[in-house]
């Protein structure tokens, strides 16, 4: 007779080969006696409680018999997703994601199962199991691909955060895939999304991009805020958006200044501050908004500092220094420009670099309204970098600069930047005749990285025609 592979034959045996009855081993497990022979007699579906506490019984690591429960009560009958659900969440609970991904292949043929799958994504997402999540999300994603869904949107939008990290080519291609979706949002998430493919493209240095998704957030939050607060006619109940409406408006102001500046344009970026500093026209009057206000107001007054200082007013550093040294928050940001200045205008700044140096170490960087977007960030902090080997290179401290480069080349390695990585090789490349044995190991282990790196994207790409 052939052994049969299932979740109530393999039960049976252990009792029979242990010698254990079945109320002995209900005793054990503390699954009822009943139950326990409806299972062994295949009258009765598996609850994903008791499995576990069947395979706890016998001594087997959790999860153990998980792919058998799919192969029976997924795969080969019509499953219940009030026996699913709570599987699919012990599965996110034990990080078995490959169950995960087999049940939710299996299921999505059904599009019945799309909201269930997507409401269960957006628990996980909001717990913090985003490589769960995905697969979940994935699952709708793929089986309403040709469909103009507000939920494919969603389900697009969650991917891209998830997909979020620090090698910036990947970022490059979830922001590009993404934006296909934005339109399709909920008019509140729309807003959200915007800001969000902003940061990344600023991270990215995709100037021209920023300012027009910074354009478009602006345009659509300021026809909202008119629709909510100036038209007599009130709208319908409506999704609220994630922050008052006058962040993404005075958000949209901070980030066309930023592009302004970054092609050196100081008088318009100015023009911008000035903008996002004016709150006369804000009718929100929550704390929320209270905390926006200062938050721009703070922005505004280091910005004004460091466009005027860029643009070659070197009297307002000392000004600017006393203003970032009683910020933590401004540090990194602070820092980087001030060494951007100091290298173009030929600035002494040592005494400056000894003061800050001790907190300027790549960290999470906060504000009033919570963290600061982490590829925003180690993009600054790979830039302060680059210009403080810049700033001791030129000044003869050749150690001391190949050091910062290094440092810089290791962290642009890891942030998969070519831009940079080109940026750091000619620069060691200029000096390399002045650099330590030390140095040049260390730099070639680096470049061996980059090679690496370099070797699997040409495999990929071969693999993909």
């Amino acid at each position: 007779m052939q052994f049969k592979n299932t979740i109530q034959a393999k039960l049976d045996v252990y009792l029979k080969r242990e010698g254990i009855t079945i109320n002995q081993f209900a005793g054990i497990s503390g699954v009822n006696s009943g139950t326990l022979s409806s299972i062994i007699n295949g009258n009765r579906p598996v609850a994903v409680k008791q499995l576990d506490r069947i395979t706890a019984g016998m001594g087997l690591p959790e999860g153990e018999w998980y792919e058998l429960y799919i192969d029976e009560y997924v795969v080969n009958s019509t499953p219940d997703w009030r026996r699913l659900g709570p599987f699919l969440q012990r599965c996110a609970e034990l990080d078995k994601l490959e169950c995960i991904r087999q049940v939710v292949r299996t299921i999505m043929d059904n599009i019945s199962y799309a909201q269930a799958v997507f409401e269960m994504g957006e628990e996980w997402f909001a717990q913090g199991k985003r490589r769960a999540a995905a697969l979940l999300y994935e699952g709708v994603a793929e089986s309403e691909k040709y469909q103009h869904s507000e939920r494919l949107a969603l389900c697009q939008y969650r991917l891209f955060k998830i997909a979020l990290g620090q090698d910036q080519e990947a970022n490059l291609r979830a922001a590009v895939h993404f934006e296909y979706f934005v339109e399709r949002l909920d008019e509140a998430d729309q807003l959200n999304a915007l800001k969000d493919l902003a940061n990344i493209y600023a991270s990215l240095h995709r100037w021209d991009t920023v300012d027009f998704l910074a354009e478009k957030m602006g345009h659509k939050a300021s026809i909202q805020y008119h629709n909510k607060y100036h038209k007599v006619s009130r709208r319908a109940a409506h999704k609220e958006t994630a922050r008052p409406l006058c962040f993404y408006i005075l958000y949209s102001y901070l980030l066309r200044s930023a592009v302004c500046a970054e092609h050196g344009d100081y008088g318009q970026a100015l023009h911008y501050v000035s903008r996002y500093s004016d709150f006369s026209w804000v009718q929100e009057r929550t704390e929320e908004a209270r905390q926006i206000m200062e938050q721009f107001r703070e922005w505004a007054e280091a910005n004004t500092y460091l466009y005027r200082l860029m643009s070659g007013e070197t009297a307002v550093l000392a000004g600017y220094v006393d203003f970032i040294s009683t910020r933590e928050n401004e540090i990194i940001p602070g820092l980087t420009k001030i060494m951007q200045a100091a290298n173009r205008f030929g600035l002494n700044v040592d005494s400056i670099i000894e003061r800050f140096e001790p907190h300027a170490g790549l960290k999470e960087q906060r504000t009033l309204m919570g963290k600061r977007n982490v590829q925003v960030t180690e993009d600054q902090y790979a830039v302060l970098l680059y210009e403080l080997s810049v700033y001791y290179l030129k000044t003869q401290r050749v150690h001391r600069g190949l050091a910062y480069l290094l440092q810089n080349l290791d962290l642009s390695v890891r942030m998969n930047s070519d831009s940079a990585i080109v940026g750091c090789v000619a620069l060691f490349e200029q000096y390399r005749h002045l650099s330590s044995a030390e140095d040049r190991e260390r730099y070639k282990l680096l470049i061996g990285e980059v090679q690496k790196t370099d070797e699997k994207k040409s495999g990929s790409a071969a693999g993909n025609r």
